[in-house]
């Protein structure tokens, strides 16, 4: 694992917990030698993350589509910025560039690249460990849906532990370092392979 996207808001929330844990990660990535990719902006959890990796000398890669450009303001300040002609092309070069995946708290765009990412880890299309930071229990209630995906039959248990969760930065990178992907085909059964 030499870098990380992070998958956060462009707004802070309504709780300091959020920008706090959002720089914390962005400073432990950069001591730890690792790359933190996410999306080019120096507002909201984005700009946190973004600020904790560069004041611990972190090399920080932004991605963000060209008509964002006028609409978000992005980080002059961080290592290299790419540009990309839209939402697609930004998910799949942040793809590109890392190795891993964290996500943290966030809205519509943050829930989208996750779910994006974790079908393409389900389908098999990659096998990088996929954190998810659940600071002060915010994704608690999506945890509870996909157990109740999982008891209704519309999501297997294995591809749910695609999901690393721990509520804490150590505890989630040390999980992402010990991940061991197991690949299962979306549809094939299990007596058939």
């Amino acid at each position: 694992m030499k870098s990380v996207v992070i998958f956060c808001g462009s707004s802070e929330g309504n709780d300091a917990i959020y920008g706090e844990m959002a720089k914390e990660l962005g400073s432990t990535l950069a001591k730890n030698k690792l790359v933190t990719v996410y999306g080019g902006s120096k507002l909201g959890l984005m700009g946190k993350v973004a600020q904790g990796a560069l004041e611990n000398n972190g090399k920080v890669i932004g991605v963000i589509p060209e008509f964002l450009k006028t609409r978000e303001i992005v980080h002059t300040g961080i290592s290299e910025i790419r540009t990309t002609q839209n939402m697609h092309e930004r998910k799949l070069l942040m793809s590109e560039l890392s190795d891993a995946v964290i996500a943290l708290p966030g809205g519509f765009g943050t829930m989208e690249e996750l779910f994006e990412i974790v079908t393409w880890g389900q389908l098999g299309l990659h096998q990088k460990p996929i954190g998810i930071l659940n600071i002060n229990g915010f994704y608690n209630d999506m945890i509870a849906l996909f157990n109740g995906m999982v008891a209704k039959g519309f999501l297997k248990q294995e591809n749910y532990d695609l999901l690393l969760i721990d509520e804490t930065i150590d505890g989630l990178l040390t999980k992402m370092k010990n991940y061991q992907p197991v690949i299962v085909p979306k549809w094939i059964k299990k007596e058939q392979t």
